[in-house]
């Protein structure tokens, strides 16, 4: 409720001060001459010029004119004659002082008068302009501020020096004195005011009104919390200076925990309350001078020592020297661990039991040269070129920056180092392993393995020997696998194996698998069957769809004979219209008659023929025939008769006869007779 009540505060001052805001503006009458002692008319004043001012500060005018001083207006004093400096007293507080209840605009316009009273310290009416003494009006553009702006203003007779500034009052800030902030340091909020305005939270204070505390740095801001600056108050299962502790059960006596009230037992204790000791080594650390303790169970216990300790506890020192391990009168010393021999001169070793050498002894081999060292108690030698070691007992090694492969040895000779190889190998360092299947000892087919310095034939079947030169019975070692049968070859060739269905291999190992044909996706040189073998299909289906339309159309006409014979067009041109029979030569009698058709054996003979219909009577037709060409021969027609239709028994039977046209036509001209009327008709067979 606190926090909503001051924010409505804040914001409530923070839209007045908007309106209403709050400064000062000042103006610091420095010093005023008139040395003449003269009013503004020319007059001169009597005795002299006791000067008083009117101030008016009204609001930016580019040509300031008198009128209503909108801002604020003030009557000074009498504060001194002719040329004085102004100067405070108990009457007058100088700078002069115009409070603002409103936002500071950033301009003004001031008018600054001064007057003459003649009546000594008290002003006189300002409306008389005889006693007017100068007038001065500027208009300026000020910031809020608290550095003074110095100006002078010189008339006919007089000049006027002041400064003037605007300053916000207590508590507002901002460009135009309109923000307010109040410092304060409640349960509201601890914070001062910036220059700007700005809150500024006192030291140990956060938030947006500072009504936050800063706990103490570190402190766990999920397991403490803080009611002012610089506390860590744990919260209910926390501890610790920085409540980052959690409590342990109240009973745990050698736990830990990760959370409040868990008892996790530390190493080496048990039960519910790790109250339990189950490791006595750990807790009690029994075993003396680094020794290693091990846990036997029940509170007991084993130490191992380290070199020179012995003991329950290894709590006692191992005295070696005891055993007087030094030899030729060398003194022992015991030390952690061992013991060192002092040897004495002459004597050196582990135990003193070497001698020393020195240059009388001619420690020095291959001609090396002795020097001797520490007053003859050591000695140096000088090794002649390639020999080294303390005594020139080595030779120096030309081979450590020549090392030797697969096995060769290093040699110098004539002081250039070279390798010499193993069997099998070459090349400088002997790196390069000879290929000794490189002249294919191998025959009939046989595979070759190079080895080291040796080779091995890998035989087909029906062949052996280190060379695979020495026929051999294959199928004696029965090679075929699987229950495959072993087939000797004839004429020098290797045996196969027959294998059984489902196994496959040379030796009948693998089992046939069918792997589903990938296409592939390189171009291929090999005969396109599938290209052949749609196009045969699309010819076959072209041919088929041809034979249905014919089909179709030999039934329609089938199945209406009188539609075919009335359909039939008869396209002849001039020249095959004469071949037709006129219609005045056909003869129609009612009587049922057989239809025969006189067929043409040879289309080559176009003789025309008489054609007759016999039926109880012999009648004749003759057959004129209008033609040009006369210079063929036409011959008698053979005659076929081939009955056209027996589909229908009540019908009456007709008989057609065909002429042979003149020229290779692909119309025949058709006669037909009939007994009844309206069954047979004429028409042109196409």
């Amino acid at each position: 409720m606190a926090f909503w009540f001051t924010l409505s505060v804040a914001l409530c001052m923070a839209f007045l001060t908007q309106v209403f805001g709050s400064g000062v503006f000042e103006l610091d009458l420095q010093e005023f001459k008139n040395s003449k002692g003269l009013l503004a008319n020319g007059n001169a004043c009597k005795p002299d010029c006791k000067t008083f001012f009117r101030v008016c500060l009204k609001n930016y005018q580019a040509v300031v004119s008198p009128g209503d001083c909108i801002f604020g207006t003030i009557i000074t004093p009498v504060l001194g004659s002719n040329s004085f400096s102004a100067m405070g007293g108990s009457t007058f507080s100088n700078p002069i002082r115009l409070p603002f209840n409103f936002g500071w605009p950033g301009s003004f316009s001031l008018i600054i008068e001064a007057w003459y009273s003649p009546f000594g310290d008290k002003p006189v009416d300002t409306n008389n302009p005889e006693l007017l003494i100068s007038f001065f009006a500027i208009q300026r553009k000020l910031e809020v501020g608290a550095e003074w702006s110095r100006d002078v203003q010189t008339g006919k007779q007089t000049e006027l020096r002041y400064s003037y500034r605007f300053i916000c009052n207590e508590n507002y800030y901002g460009a135009s004195c309109s923000k307010i902030c109040v410092p304060r340091d409640d349960r509201f909020g601890h914070y001062i005011c910036n220059p700007d305005g700005q809150i500024s939270c006192l030291p140990g204070w956060k938030g947006e009104y500072c009504e936050e505390p800063i706990c103490l740095e570190g402190c766990s801001q999920k397991n403490g919390n803080c009611t002012k600056p610089g506390e860590c108050v744990c919260r209910e299962g926390w501890q610790g200076v920085f409540c980052d502790e959690c409590k342990r059960y109240p009973k745990c006596k050698h736990g830990t925990c990760q959370q409040p009230w868990q008892c996790t037992c530390k190493e080496g204790w048990g039960g519910l309350f790790c109250d339990q000791d189950l490791n006595y080594c750990t807790h009690h650390k029994p075993c003396l001078n680094g020794a290693t303790c091990m846990n036997t169970g029940q509170g007991s216990y084993t130490c191992s020592c380290r070199p020179g300790f012995t003991g329950v506890d290894c709590e006692l020192r191992v005295k070696e020297c005891d055993s007087n391990p030094c030899r030729n009168g060398g003194k022992c010393m015991d030390m952690e661990g061992g013991y060192q021999c002092t040897c004495p001169q002459g004597f050196e070793g582990l135990h003193c039991e070497h001698s020393l050498l020195t240059c009388a002894d001619s420690p020095c081999f291959h001609n090396g040269k002795c020097r001797e060292r520490d007053e003859g108690r050591s000695y140096a030698c000088e090794c002649p070129r390639g020999f080294t070691g303390l005594n020139c007992e080595k030779r120096v090694d030309k081979c450590t920056s020549l090392p030797c492969a697969n096995g060769g040895l290093c040699l110098v000779h004539a002081g250039v180092r070279v390798c010499s190889c193993r069997a099998g190998f070459t090349g400088q360092r002997c790196e390069i392993n000879i290929n000794e299947c490189a002249h294919s000892p191998c025959t009939n087919g046989g595979t070759c393995e190079d080895r080291i310095n040796d080779y091995h034939c890998t035989c087909p079947l029906g062949f052996g020997g280190r060379h695979c030169d020495i026929p051999t019975d294959p199928c004696s070692s029965q090679p075929c696998l699987n229950g495959g049968t072993c087939v000797t070859g004839g004429d020098g060739q290797p045996a196969s194996c027959t294998c059984p269905n489902g196994l496959t291999g040379p030796r009948c190992e693998y089992f046939a698998a069918t792997l589903p044909i990938r296409p592939s996706t390189e171009p291929r040189e090999a005969f396109q069957w599938a290209a052949v073998a749609l196009g045969v299909g699309l010819v076959a289906l072209v041919l088929l769809l041809a034979m249905v339309v014919v089909a179709l159309r030999y039934s329609q006409k089938l199945g209406r004979p009188g539609d075919r014979d009335s359909d039939t067009k008869n396209n002849l041109s001039k020249s095959k219209g004469d071949n037709l029979i006129p219609p005045e030569q056909l003869k129609i009698t009612n009587k049922k008659v057989d239809l025969d058709v006189d067929r043409t054996s040879d289309r080559t003979i176009y003789k025309h023929n008489y054609y007759h219909l016999d039926h109880k009577s012999t009648k004749e037709f003759k057959d004129q025939l209008l033609q040009d060409d006369k210079s063929h021969n036409f011959e008698k027609s053979l005659e076929e008769k081939v009955p056209l239709s027996r589909m229908y028994r009540e019908k009456p039977e007709c008989r057609i006869s065909t002429i042979c046209s003149p020229w290779d036509s692909e119309y025949q001209s058709v006669f037909v007779i009939a007994e009844e009327r309206n069954e047979c008709v004429i028409a042109t067979e196409v």
